[in-house]
């Protein structure tokens, strides 16, 4: 299963962005305001220069099967841009999907932030400093955030062969180097 896969040959991407974002300050309550921007900041720039490419590479099966009109973020993460007052910013460098299993690897990683998303949101907003903070972005699937998850991996798992893999694995690795130098 190209899921289980994944999981595996990004684990030490997914490591390194939690090191990034200082991940382990959400779950001792010490994560500031000024680390939830850096996090909201960066995950903006990701999805700003990722998610069309993404979804232009997808064909009509994928879009159906996904629901890709209810998996779009970019406005959400805008909204919480917006009510932190933070700056839209550019980056130095481009990023790209050659087809569409790369395109279906970068939405992995996407997805799968959202799915932690959820978790950061949950434990913010139960820390010191986070009252009015609105989790557009973190908590975008609300209580559907199960579901999204198990469709998007059914949908991988079920759609991608054995043989394309390693390019699934490409699409992966391009978003979460980009995620991780875009500062």
């Amino acid at each position: 299963m190209v899921s289980e896969y994944l999981k595996q040959n990004t684990a030490e991407y997914h490591d390194a962005a939690e090191k990034l974002f200082n991940s382990e300050k959400i779950f001792n309550k010490t994560f500031t305001l000024e680390d939830y921007k850096k996090i909201i900041g960066t995950n903006y720039l990701m999805l700003l220069h990722s998610e069309d490419k993404i979804f232009n590479q997808l064909s009509d099966k994928f879009s159906e099967k996904l629901q890709l009109g209810d998996r779009k973020k970019l406005p959400l993460i805008e909204r919480d841009l917006a009510s932190l007052a933070l700056e839209s910013q550019s980056i130095s460098h481009e990023l790209d999907f050659t087809n569409e299993n790369e395109a279906l690897g970068a939405m992995y990683v996407i997805e799968g932030s959202t799915l932690g998303g959820n978790v950061i949101a949950k434990q913010l907003s139960k820390t010191e400093g986070f009252d009015d903070v609105t989790f557009n972005f973190f908590g975008c699937y609300h209580e559907n955030t199960g579901p999204m998850w198990k469709n998007f991996k059914e949908v991988l798992d079920t759609e991608v062969a054995e043989e394309n893999y390693a390019e699934v694995l490409s699409g992966a690795k391009k978003l979460y180097m980009f995620l991780l130098n875009v500062n």
